[in-house]
């Protein structure tokens, strides 16, 4: 079932105050509805109340002998009147109905207290003859969604007379029409609109500086000279907005202060490794010191490779739209022209914002790593839906599954001898997993079936 609800803030709020709003409006119609069907009932209660106080004085001042004619001429569809020489069989029902005790205190001030026995007032269901008749023309009992709420009601009214005579009334209290009418849903419709339409507005301004910040918390791991975060919003937003702004701040200035530390500390290892150059070639034994100048230039690699690294992450490059198809065979024909054994698949022009410089150095440290350890390295480029997959394969090995994880760790190396003229300083793969983490990418390790590794750049489009 939760599948089927947003999962967005936006969404999700939006659903509560929809919620509220149906809520809000069913409860709304339903206490309408009840108002107006005891307004028309009370209304239609005094009417007729009004009328059988008429029709009673009349026949009470009339002679005894006329009142057979005169209740025969006053009874009609709307209105059944009838004389009983008993007490009827009415169950006085104005202890617990409003409209019948209403009408029972309207009768009881108007007429004359001829015989001292109160009236009696009915107001129920309808009931079959012989008393209550057919309805009234026009009025049928109406059922709704709230069952017998919505019925017609019968009044019965008896009256008794000075001689002993009880003058009998029998009508249908009007009932209220129909639940829904055309005017009142189309108020409805234009409420729900409104309310609507002003909810998706607010919701939006209050939701818009979250996404704001959700996107700029994305392109701070990709980038961290991107412009600071705008603090609109609320109190909670323009807070949030501030401390991811110090936050990006802070970042930045640990980075600049890493690549400082980085060059002053390459600055001054550089200056012993010189003099240690120098007093290297003074050795007499020309053994020793081949050795010496090796160990020496190796010093001198890490620590170069150590600040490249560092300045690497640390420089912003613009992005700018390139011909992925054309960059990297441009890589592959350079790295051919040196003699290298690289072949690149055809592939068609694959337009994509991205760092040039940025992408070239990590494919070449890529398509180095498949020649060095891999004999040869074939570079194809496919295109997904929402990314770019450049795929470098090479004939070598492989690596165990186990290191796979590990070669992207700095300095890491399989190859055990730690000897750079076959494993390397340990940063290429390093580099090239930053680049492409810059560009919001994925760089993967795979063991071939066919033999061999592959390395995978998947570059969102």
């Amino acid at each position: 079932m939760t599948r089927f609800l947003p999962r967005s803030l936006f969404g999700q709020t939006l659903l509560i105050l929809f919620a509220g709003l149906v809520v809000s409006h069913a409860a709304g119609w339903w206490i309408y509805t009840l108002d107006r069907e005891q307004a028309v009932r009370a209304v239609g209660g005094f009417a007729a109340a009004q009328r059988i106080t008429n029709l009673t004085r009349l026949v009470q001042e009339a002679p005894r002998e006329w009142r057979e004619r005169i209740v025969s001429a006053l009874s009609d569809q709307g209105l059944r009147v009838s004389l009983s020489n008993s007490r009827p069989p009415i169950e006085d029902s104005a202890a617990d109905s409003v409209v019948a005790r209403a009408v029972k205190e309207f009768l009881a001030q108007q007429l004359p207290s001829g015989s001292g026995a109160p009236p009696l007032v009915s107001v129920s269901a309808p009931a079959g003859p012989p008393f209550t008749g057919a309805h009234p023309a026009g009025h049928r009992p109406m059922m709704h969604a709230f069952g017998g709420f919505g019925q017609f009601r019968d009044l019965r009214v008896g009256v008794p007379l000075p001689d002993g005579q009880w003058l009998l009334f029998a009508t249908a209290l009007p009932d209220s029409g129909p639940a829904f009418s055309r005017q009142f849903l189309f108020s409805i419709g234009i409420m729900a609109i409104i309310i609507v339409a002003v909810s998706v507005w607010a919701v939006r301004r209050v939701t818009a500086p979250l996404a704001s910040l959700s996107t700029a918390a994305e392109r701070l791991g990709n980038d961290l000279g991107a412009p600071p975060l705008a603090e609109t919003g609320t109190i909670e937003t323009r807070q949030a907005s501030r401390a991811f702004n110090a936050m990006q701040s802070r970042l930045r200035g640990l980075i600049e202060n890493r690549t400082r530390m980085l060059a002053a500390v390459s600055h001054d290892l550089r200056t012993p490794l010189t003099l240690l150059r120098l007093r290297a070639e003074n050795v007499a034994d020309a053994t020793e010191r081949e050795k010496m100048l090796a160990t020496i230039a190796e010093m001198d690699a890490m620590v170069g490779a150590t600040l490249q690294f560092a300045r690497n992450e640390a420089e912003i490059e613009a992005r700018r739209p390139t011909d992925i198809a054309a960059l990297v065979q441009s890589v592959v024909d350079d790295m051919a022209d040196a003699g290298l054994p690289v072949a690149m698949e055809p592939a068609r022009p694959v337009e994509l914002e991205c760092r040039p410089n940025a992408l070239k150095r990590a494919l070449r440290n890529l398509i180095d790593n498949a020649v060095k350890h891999g004999k040869a390295a074939k570079v194809a480029l496919a295109t997904d839906p929402g990314a770019v997959v450049i795929t470098v394969d090479d004939q070598g090995p492989g690596i165990p599954p186990q290191e796979l994880a590990r070669v992207f760790e700095p300095f890491y190396r399989v190859e055990a001898s730690r000897n750079p003229a076959t494993g390397g300083i340990g940063l290429g793969l390093a580099i090239a997993l930053s680049i492409v983490q810059a560009h919001g990418g994925e760089l993967k390790l795979a063991n071939r079936e066919e033999g061999g590794l592959r390395a995978s750049v998947i570059l969102p489009r």
